[in-house]
């Protein structure tokens, strides 16, 4: 349960008392900043496993409620889990070793309690993957409290409780938390290095940056920026900041060069190959996902609303409200501003001038996105006492009229498109999901080998884990997509380290991928009314399919933004436009067998 502190008589700095069974007492001057002796006046705020249990319980619904929102997700890295784990999956290109751009290592860091779950109790696949899911969610809690506690520490109680709520009911942490990517990765490692930070615990947040930069994704070595400012020209301790990047390299960077050369079967190092591709080679910046620069502004604010928007104002309503609350309401022990939140501003400089954009690339900053959206509000409060109020107990006390409506509004905002995302999307896994209930059930045909295949949602498969056991096989029929698409690894030991044919770095088309209609048992298609030479509407071809599920899934060409972005009870039923997502069997199960 919430307990209270006391304060002072600051109308500036609502600043943590060490009274309070559950909190740690502080050790040094810089935690003290946030400390006084007053009692004047009290605040509530969540204990570190009260926010714990509240944050588990809304990553948990975000484990299973959540779709798989990019395939890059489902094929460079649920696609080889599966492989690592059952010996069937799909290789994308950055897995081959020609090119070698992806880390094993950085799969089996994640998968090892999987790997345990599977081995002693052997679950069906898909309990695997809601397991490995609800580990994320159970990591990335974790991370957050911390994350909170620091914030607490480094900006005062009111800000770190603004914090969680916006951490709790953001549709960006929704869709982040639970993600199996390396930008989740890196936005865990992000609330543990920069709390890290603020706890004053330097070696452990520069281990914690490489951690991130090394095994997951190596731009987010840009998150330490600051952190590498604070000890190289504040505080002075080159030393320090040489011996523990010297170390880190030691302890993740060699183990992990060893693991990927035994997998791939040369010498590999895998951020440097990544980051090779990505900035120094004419192909990585611009050969997917070229969006206008403005494209990270309308997916924050979808994704938080107007947090988003305070957090891009907070340098300016920080010096609006250094002009006018008196200049020593902040202790000097406490990091600069200008410092303490440069991360967001720099991760937003660097890629919002990319030119391949994707919603993941952000998932580093969005706790920062929290944070300056706290920070912006509570500046807008201390403006708002001063101007207005100027007198009485604390500008808390005399701006919960900015507060509770900010709070309420952003929350259900937040709520909306959870709830958008969720109605909308989430079709595709509720499909697959058909397959694996018809293999308990005993519905399938009688086959030994059952070949699934998928044209234009071939992007929407979930993985191999949806599939019931490894006689089913995903095929590729042509459609519209004129692109790489993955395939099988081979067989055998060294399946990692076989150069398969037929792959290239530059996203060109390999017909090798396709198959004949005709081998195919089971179709999955969306159905929108629309159709093409190459995309026929298959569900209609009732000489040739039967009909098994249909999943209302909504068209986005044909429903207003507004609507698709944020769910209105009876208004979102009314005006939203639907097709329907199919799981289609073949009246014929007399087909050509498949060359997988």
């Amino acid at each position: 349960m919430p307990y209270s502190i006391r304060q002072r008589n600051n109308p500036s700095s609502p600043n943590i008392r060490k009274n309070g069974p559950k909190w740690k007492h502080l050790q040094n001057r810089s935690e003290a900043v946030n400390t006084n002796n007053a009692n004047e006046y009290g605040l509530s705020f969540p204990t570190g496993y009260t926010a714990f249990k509240a944050l588990l319980s809304a990553r948990i619904v975000a484990a299973i409620w959540s779709h798989i929102s990019d395939c890059d997700e489902t094929f460079n890295y649920w696609e080889p889990s599966h492989f690592l784990m059952y010996g069937k999956g799909l290789q994308t290109w950055e897995y081959s070793p020609l090119y070698s751009l992806r880390s094993y290592t950085y799969l089996l860091f994640q998968l090892v309690p999987a790997l345990i779950y599977n081995a002693l109790l052997k679950p069906d696949k898909l309990i695997v993957f809601y397991f490995q899911r609800c580990l994320l969610a159970l990591c990335c809690s974790a991370c957050e409290v911390y994350f909170y506690k620091s914030t607490c520490r480094e900006f005062g109680i009111h800000v770190g409780r603004m914090t969680l709520i916006f951490l709790l009911f953001s549709a960006g942490m929704f869709t982040s938390s639970t993600a199996f990517l390396p930008s989740s990765f890196s936005m865990y490692m992000t609330m543990l290095s920069i709390g890290a930070w603020y706890h004053r615990k330097y070696e452990l947040a520069v281990f914690l940056t490489a951690i991130s930069a090394f095994l997951s994704w190596p731009f987010a070595s840009l998150i330490g920026v600051p952190i590498a400012i604070d000890m190289l020209f504040y505080r002075k301790e080159v030393g320090k900041f040489i011996k523990w990047c010297l170390l880190s390299c030691c302890i993740i960077l060699l183990p992990m060069v060893r693991i990927d050369s035994l997998y791939y079967g040369k010498l590999v190092i895998a951020p440097l190959n990544l980051l090779i591709y990505n900035v120094f080679s004419s192909k990585g910046p611009d050969l997917y996902g070229v969006e206008p620069w403005y494209f990270y502004l309308l997916n924050g604010f979808l994704n938080f609303n107007f947090i988003f928007i305070g957090s891009l104002l907070t340098p300016l309503t920080l010096l609006t409200a250094n002009r006018i609350v008196p200049v020593n309401a902040r202790n000097p022990a406490c990091l600069p501003y200008s410092l303490s939140i440069l991360p967001l501003y720099l991760w937003l400089i660097v890629f919002i001038f990319q030119p391949h954009k994707e919603e993941r690339f952000l998932f580093p900053i969005y706790p920062l996105i929290c944070l300056c959206g706290a920070l912006t509000l509570d500046a807008v409060q201390k403006i708002y006492f001063r101007l207005f109020v100027r007198t009485g107990q604390h500008y808390l006390h005399h701006t919960s009229l900015i507060v509770f409506p900010v709070v309420f509004i952003t929350s259900l905002l937040g709520v909306t498109r959870i709830f958008a995302l969720y109605k909308g999307y989430h079709a595709p896994m509720d499909t697959y999901m058909e397959l694996s209930k018809m293999s308990a059930e005993g519905t399938l045909p009688t086959l030994n080998n059952f070949n699934l295949c998928v044209g234009k949602e071939w992007y929407r498969f979930p993985s191999s884990f949806f599939l019931p056991d490894d006689k089913w096989t995903l095929l590729f029929i042509k459609s519209e997509f004129n692109g790489q698409l993955p395939m099988y690894y081979s067989s055998g030991f060294d399946a990692t380290s076989t150069i398969p044919e037929f792959m290239n770095d530059e996203n060109k088309e390999e017909a090798s991928r396709y198959v004949n209609i005709t081998s195919c048992h089971f179709l999955v298609d969306l159905d929108t009314g629309q159709s093409t030479d190459l995309e026929p509407n298959y569900s209609s071809q009732i000489e040739k399919w039967v009909l098994l599920k249909v999943i209302p899934f909504l068209d986005n060409s044909k429903t207003n933004r507004w609507v698709r972005a944020f769910y209105i009870p009876y208004i979102w039923e009314k005006n939203a436009v639907f097709g329907s997502y199919n799981l289609l069997q073949a009246r014929k199960l007399r087909v050509q067998p498949s060359k997988y």
